[in-house]
């Protein structure tokens, strides 16, 4: 398996070298704002550490990242109102992972609401609006 490459965007994310619409962070993993929305409430949930994927992932590293997981989800679920939501990883290229750390996406969903199409930029006034909205479903 390759090795972890240190200047990825999450990492140059975690090291405050890029901007973030942070959402929910604890000592371990750090959620924020997906720039390139499928979906209103697209977030993405990653280790604070350094792994690749699930393939070279600690156990350490997976149960935090799935608490978190969860605790998005939910508030995503509830911040938007939505009838279900889409958890997705990927792992190597082979697999559909195009940034290599680890991380899961969350998809708040509506029933015969189809996904946006994958790479398109997001309005961020709208991605800051819909982070407010998490932020709140967090809270309350």
């Amino acid at each position: 398996m390759a090795t972890y490459d240190t200047d990825n965007i999450f990492a140059k994310l975690l090291r405050g070298e890029i901007p973030s619409e942070k959402l929910y962070e604890d000592d371990e993993t750090l959620a924020f704002m997906d720039i390139m929305p499928r979906s209103d409430g697209h977030l993405l949930v990653i280790p604070k550490t350094a792994c690749r994927n699930t393939l070279d992932a600690s156990e350490e590293q997976l149960c935090a990242v799935i608490k978190t997981v969860q605790k998005l989800a939910i508030a995503a679920k509830k911040a938007f109102s939505a009838e279900g939501v889409t958890i997705q990883q990927f792992n190597e290229a082979a697999g559909g992972q195009e940034v290599f750390h680890l991380h899961f996406h969350i998809l708040p969903r509506h029933e015969n609401v189809p996904l946006r199409p994958a790479g398109t930029m997001g309005d961020m006034d709208v991605i800051k609006s819909n982070a407010a909205k998490i932020r709140a479903a967090l809270a309350g």
